[in-house]
């Protein structure tokens, strides 16, 4: 017969638990010494709080100095922590918010998701967030958003400031185009590089397409700027580009508030400076070569901008690629005998070593917009009130704050102004004094009254979200789950769509907000 011994357990052993190993992680935006205090308060705090708990191991802490939060990239001690992370040195992280994590809405979900797969959860203090019991990531979409927000209203001030540099002449080309370099601050011929700008102005002139000049360059192996191939695109912005006729416009482009930039075709106001520099081309050849392209684009139908063509379908000049930053094409694949609408990113299609972003079908888009509606329609009480009144508080604060200071400051500049007149009318001022001081109070009240324009032009951008939100917020209320796509309704709510693989799309609504789905 079999006998049966059996070996009791060891209770107490089953009861010690590994102690969590948690990191901390800081950031300050700027080096100054009041920042650099906040820091070293915060390293403080986070060391003391860890070894306090008995149930954990303090892992260290990581901080970044002088850093915005919009790019992670540039973050090198935020990215040494999730190399540890992926080599298991670390269970848990904790920081002080979402803000000091990530401004960037896009960058916080993917680490996020990141850390989560490899088990580690992230606890923000300030919004009092434990990813570990998180049941959506939409709460913490939104609220990342609110914190890039900040990064907007920052940047503000640093527009201004190039805005009058444009105003005034004194903003200096950092990136020259093809054929000048920078030399101490000035734009400079490069005598080789000329003689191509000179050669492809010729061959245009001379009734070349832009491809054929490309080929030509390619056969000749003349490296482009940046030592690679000729394309048509290059050619065709060579030939577009007034800075080879000495002048200079400014502020042909510009960055949104979700920090993307855009062609600037009326938005915002543009800066010419003539004679800026020494010119490759003449006026005269630049014209010309300008009447041949736009003489040859509409002999082939081409009309730039053509509302008519980009609105032809919802999705048109809409989706982004995350990869490269191109916009996608409609087209129509097959399988079999099967034929279905798919999307396409244009450098994929061109140079498909250059962008590795594969289709994406129009229906899986179509159902993924579906999701989110769904989503925001059952948690619009949860969501977007509390969205709605973040916006409304930050749209009446500190703004407003700044901007009744600013007026004060105006004000006071200019009482200052008047009694330096009266005293200069009596005779109590010499009136290379009073010029000095006067100028002096002027470029102040100048100064104040720009950081004044700016700010408004952040409060208007946010009042402009409360709108985007509350026009949100009135149809999920009155909507019901709805179980089909609305082209309609896309159009009215969402900005852009970016691409992040063939599984993940971003929704971008017009309220700020970025809402990541699955497909």
């Amino acid at each position: 017969m079999k006998k049966i011994t059996r070996i009791e357990s060891n209770t107490n052993d089953y009861l010690i638990k590994p102690k969590l190993r948690v990191a901390a992680y800081c950031r300050v935006s700027t080096d100054s010494d009041e920042q650099l205090a906040s820091l070293q308060a915060q390293r403080a705090h986070y060391e003391k709080y860890i070894k306090d708990n008995p149930d954990w191991e303090y892992a260290g802490l990581y901080y970044d100095e002088g850093i915005s939060g919009t790019k992670k990239e540039k973050r090198q001690e935020l990215l040494r922590m999730i190399s540890d992370c992926e080599n298991k040195k670390i269970d848990l992280i904790i920081t002080k918010s979402i803000s000091r994590f990530a401004r960037n809405t896009i960058d916080c979900l993917e680490m996020v998701r990141n850390l989560i797969d490899l088990g580690i959860h992230i606890i923000f203090e300030k919004e009092n967030i434990n990813t570990q019991f998180m049941e959506s990531e939409l709460m913490l979409s939104i609220l990342s958003g609110l914190s890039e927000s900040e990064s907007i209203s920052i940047s503000e001030n640093n527009k201004w400031s190039i805005r009058k540099r444009f105003q005034n002449g004194t903003f200096k080309i950092s990136y020259p185009p093809y054929g000048y370099e920078n030399i101490e601050g000035q734009m400079v011929i490069n005598p080789e590089q000329a003689e191509v700008v000179k050669f492809i102005f010729s061959r245009s002139l001379s009734g070349n397409g832009a491809q054929h000049i490309a080929d030509e360059l390619n056969q000749k192996c003349i490296p482009s700027k940046r030592g690679g191939h000729w394309s048509d695109g290059t050619i065709r912005g060579i030939l577009s580009n007034e800075k080879y006729t000495g002048n200079a416009i400014f502020q042909k482009t510009y960055t949104d508030h979700r920090f993307n930039r855009h062609i600037n075709y009326g938005e915002k106001n543009m800066y010419l400076v003539e004679n800026n520099h020494e010119a490759i081309i003449s006026q005269e050849d630049f014209d010309t070569a300008d009447a041949i392209i736009n003489q040859r684009a509409k002999e082939k139908g081409i009309v730039k901008r053509n509302d008519k063509y980009q609105n032809r379908y919802p999705f048109s000049g809409k989706i982004i690629c995350s990869e490269c930053g191109s916009t996608f094409k409609r087209r129509i694949h097959s399988t079999g005998t099967r034929k279905y609408v798919a999307w396409c990113c244009n450098k994929h299609l061109k140079q498909i070593r250059e962008c590795s972003m594969q289709f994406i079908r129009d229906e899986n888009i179509k159902v993924a917009f579906v999701t989110m509606i769904n989503k925001l329609i059952f948690g619009r009480k949860l969501i977007l009130k509390p969205l709605l009144d973040d916006l409304q508080e930050m749209s009446n604060s500190d703004n407003l704050l700044q901007i009744q200071e600013l007026e004060k400051q105006i004000e006071k500049n200019t009482e200052q102004k008047e009694v330096l007149l009266k005293l200069m009318a009596k005779g109590y001022l010499q009136m290379s004094l009073f010029n000095r001081e006067n100028n002096q109070l002027q470029m102040e009240i100048d100064n104040y009254t720009g950081q004044k324009e700016a700010l408004l032009h952040a409060l208007n951008g946010k009042l402009s979200k409360v709108e985007e939100v509350s026009k949100l917020m009135k149809c999920t209320n009155k909507a019901e789950m709805i179980h089909s796509f609305d082209g309609e309704f896309f159009n009215e709510h969402v900005e852009k769509i970016i691409v992040f693989s063939r599984e993940e799309i971003g929704f971008v609504l017009k309220c700020g907000i970025t809402l990541i789905e699955r497909m």
